[in-house]
């Protein structure tokens, strides 16, 4: 039983090793296939009707729910950052339910999950000095004075860490169980005990680190700029 992302090959791009590792290859088959999904959606836009029906009904409703979703935890006046946190959703919940078919989900590697929680940490930095300038860094290295810039700067580094640790932990840890199960159980288990489990850590697990993931992100931005006060 083997935890250890596997390694594929070494790859020299101008004197860097670039490593091709098992998240590496899971994730250009996510983005290949979301991709694809992408164009089929585009190319069915062409001909969508005034009143929906069918497929468009079904792309209609998650659009409008996730836009839904971005307005009461970000604000109207971040609703804009659905376009990004939709991509972010939408490959993260992929990466997760990658699991249900054997793969090892990108989202068991930190490195994947610190990469989203660092984009959030930007945008977090960034849309606090958009909104608010100075006053922000000035709310967020010195209040409530000054002799606490030390703990602010280790609370703020400590957001990205956080969020990352989360989604990895909760999918490593389901991927660690099952691993355990369909290794260790007897034959017999492995027939119905893997169903019921599968089911919570690779759909529910899935879909609720994934949730928990970009609200947190579109909080801790929203917070930034302090437009949830507006």
């Amino acid at each position: 039983m083997d935890f250890n992302i596997g390694i594929f090959g070494v790859v020299s791009i101008g004197g860097i090793d670039v490593w091709i590792t098992q998240t590496v290859v899971m994730t250009w088959i996510i983005m290949a296939v979301l991709i694809a999904f992408a164009v089929v959606v585009r190319v069915k836009l062409q001909s969508f009707a005034q009143v929906p029906s069918g497929f468009q009904n079904v792309i209609e409703l998650i659009i409008e729910t996730f836009d839904g979703f971005v307005k009461s935890t970000a604000g109207p006046k971040l609703q804009f950052l659905g376009n990004w946190y939709f991509m972010v959703f939408t490959f993260i919940f992929v990466a997760n339910l990658s699991g249900i078919f054997g793969f090892r989900p990108p989202t068991a590697d930190w490195n994947m999950t610190f990469a989203f929680a660092l984009s959030t940490f930007i945008l977090i930095q960034a849309m606090g000095l958009k909104y608010r300038g100075g006053k922000y860094i000035k709310g967020v290295l010195f209040e409530p004075h000054p002799l606490f810039l030390p703990m602010n700067i280790i609370g703020e580094l400590a957001r990205p860490v956080s969020l990352s640790f989360r989604l990895f932990g909760n999918i490593l840890a389901g991927m660690i169980l099952m691993g355990v199960v369909y290794n260790v159980a007897p034959v017999f288990v492995q027939i119905a005990i893997p169903a019921a489990l599968h089911g919570y850590f690779d759909l529910i697990t899935a879909a609720l680190q994934t949730y928990i993931f970009c609200a947190l992100s579109l909080a801790f931005i929203s917070n930034a700029t302090g437009l949830q006060d507006e």
